[in-house]
């Protein structure tokens, strides 16, 4: 049986892992943070680890991403999209007037993790400006919270599937300010990841330019472009070893076992670039 790491039961990345190993024999084990998270795959404890990395509104997770390139040496199994579409949770009872209608004003706080928070700013900003809002480690813990402390005014964001768990009542669906909210997952893990067909074969790297070469950076993008190879994407993060140095994380819709890929990074090397590959998977959209 395969052990997959994951945030806590009923968050995103339960469902978006569970959406993937549908049909798959896999044991979930569930930690509170991300860097649990990694660890356990890291460790040996796991055989994968789910990282949310991307999203459609918030775009890149920092931290999820330093976490896979400074801390840990795991390699990118598989990527998957999935939607993130957030819910407002408590006890309709405590939070409504006479007549059973949700009273906004009876929320005094809104708890869930600080990117699913960002979806629904404007809903929070309309609906509850007057409430105060607090950062927790991911939607579900937000949810069980509001659980374990019944007539205190507290409210979540979070999944169906959380609220149903700890028999909350979902007091609006669908509260993200974009109904094509979809977050990018990453499989790691030591081995490939198979059982699924895939839609198509990417690989990312991540590419350290020389301190002395002016214009390695386009350098850089003119080893894909004149073999026609696609990016769809190119990040810069700081190397955190000296102000102003930045490393390019680098996604290529194209696998490492054709001709063209292993040249151009020949190529890049050849004018003084580290190049690290952190992984050659298969890409995976949703309902495929």
């Amino acid at each position: 049986m395969i052990k997959v790491a994951s945030l806590p039961q009923g968050s995103t990345s339960d469902e978006a892992a569970r959406y993937l190993f549908s049909g798959i024999d896999a044991q979930f084990e569930y930690h509170r943070l991300i860097a649990d998270v990694f660890q356990s795959t890291a460790q040996g404890r796991t055989d994968f680890a789910v990282i949310p990395i991307e999203n459609t509104i918030e775009g890149s997770v920092s931290l999820h991403t330093d976490w896979l390139v400074n801390e840990v040496e795991v390699p990118i199994q598989a990527e998957w999209v999935y939607p993130s579409l957030q819910n407002l949770i408590g006890r309709l009872t405590e939070l409504s007037g006479d007549d059973g209608v949700l009273d906004y004003g009876r929320i005094m706080k809104v708890m869930s993790h600080p990117v699913a928070m960002a979806q629904c700013h404007q809903f929070l900003k309309t609906h509850l400006p007057h409430a105060e809002l607090e950062h927790v480690g991911s939607t579900s813990e937000a949810v069980r919270i509001v659980r374990d402390n019944p007539m205190s005014g507290w409210a979540a964001i979070g999944q169906k599937t959380a609220a149903e768990n700890n028999g909350l009542d979902i007091l609006k669906e669908g509260v993200t300010d974009h109904n094509n909210n979809y977050t990018r997952f990453l499989l790691i893990g030591p081995k490939p990841f198979e059982g699924r067909t895939p839609d198509k074969q990417k690989t990312t790297i991540l590419v350290t330019l020389p301190e002395d070469y002016p214009g390695a950076l386009h350098q850089v993008l003119s080893a894909f472009a004149w073999r026609r190879i696609n990016l769809s994407r190119i990040e810069s993060r700081p190397t955190k070893k000296k102000l102003g140095n930045y490393y390019f994380l680098i996604d290529i819709e194209m696998s490492l076992d054709t001709v063209l890929l292993p040249y151009a990074i020949t190529e890049i090397e050849a004018i003084g670039c580290q190049v690290r590959i952190l992984g050659s998977y298969p890409s995976f959209k949703y309902g495929g």
